[in-house]
């Protein structure tokens, strides 16, 4: 016969269930690891003896080679660079043959990778948008499901670009991803603030960088500026290809020996000031040890803290120990600033 289960043991297993619920739902926000791989070069000049077709297989084998470095290290997010399946060397017509040629074949094939490796990746191409023949030089992120996730068009192309027929973007929406939010900018959007302050007002999590210039201390203030960590991929190898965190400081490099890199980022992480938060955050790597990591890179001011806890995020410890953020103080700071300066206008006789 069949034993009914008593009410205390019924209360037991509700309780149970809704602890392992909380713990799982708040595990969520703790810390966030994403692999991040960024890739650089591109296909050299093709030969003009050969049909095109051969030249998109050689663009497909050439690409094949490189992700198969970066692949067994598991990333969540693959970043490759600017115009990276269109080879080097073309003439304008040659490049219109080959985009005849290529159609969605390239796609469907980092398609394939993403679904099969079930990460995103991020590539730039020259895409027809239309069948007015309107050309776009796009970031089109690739989701775990080889799916179409969200396209960026470069908010900025060159002037030679422009000229080539390359029709400028105007839209800089944030891309989702199941890990966080991507914002991207392509080679001579870099330059840009109108963009960049864009991106400031959206806090994405990660900035990706395709492009074909490095770009130099530019990307460390995007970095910065926009709180975000930033992947960049240079078609070039003798320029690196680097993992920025929100301070600016460059956490993995491609190198001269290797055209790659891969790192894990953790994006629950927050900037703050070291101003009026001394103390807490003494307090806070009191308690929580190795659990939270607080990244100084001297002379700034201001400081990275990040969450290593399975259960504890960043946001909580802040919030457990007050400690003010950093975007938090200067606009306290601007407040205070334009409470004085009317105190003072009023004193004036």
């Amino acid at each position: 016969m069949k034993k009914r289960m008593s009410f205390k043991m019924y209360l037991s297993k509700v309780l149970f269930q809704f602890l392992l619920f909380v713990t799982i739902t708040t595990s969520l926000d703790a810390s966030n690891y994403v692999t991040v791989a960024t890739i650089g070069g591109r296909p050299s000049s093709v030969d003009r003896t050969q049909e095109m077709q051969v030249t998109v297989e050689k663009v497909i084998k050439f690409w094949d080679v490189r992700l198969k470095k970066v692949l067994p290290n598991k990333p969540d997010l693959v970043v490759l660079p600017e115009a990276c399946d269109v080879p080097m060397g073309l003439t304008r017509t040659e490049k219109d043959n080959y985009y005849q040629t290529r159609k969605n074949q390239i796609l469907d094939y980092f398609a394939s990778v993403a679904k099969e490796n079930r990460c995103y990746i991020l590539y730039s191409t020259i895409r027809q948008q239309d069948a007015d023949g309107v050309r776009r030089n796009s970031g089109i992120l690739l989701d775990r499901e080889g799916k179409i996730a969200g396209i960026y068009d470069k908010n900025y192309p060159t002037i030679g670009e422009m000229e080539a027929g390359i029709k400028a973007g105007d839209d800089a929406a944030v891309l989702e991803c199941d890990f966080g939010r991507l914002a991207c900018a392509i080679c001579f959007d870099l330059n840009f603030d109108e963009l960049r302050q864009k991106y400031e007002k959206m806090d994405p999590d990660i900035i990706v960088f395709p492009s074909m210039y490095h770009g130099g201390l530019v990307q460390s203030n995007w970095a910065y500026s926009c709180r975000s960590f930033f992947v960049s991929s240079c078609g070039f190898t003798t320029l690196p290809s680097e993992v920025r965190n929100p301070l600016g400081e460059i956490v993995a490099s491609s190198t001269n020996y290797f055209h790659y890199a891969v790192t894990t980022i953790n994006l629950d992480s927050r900037l703050v000031h070291l101003d009026y938060n001394w103390d807490k955050l003494s307090a806070v790597k009191e308690k929580y040890g190795r659990a939270v990591t607080i990244t100084d890179p001297g002379k700034l001011g201001a400081v990275l803290i990040t969450s290593e806890h399975e259960s504890v995020s960043v946001n909580q410890m802040i919030k457990e120990f007050d400690i003010e953020l950093l975007d938090d103080y200067f606009n306290r700071s601007r407040t205070f600033r334009s409470n004085r300066l009317g105190m003072d206008a009023e004193s004036v006789p």
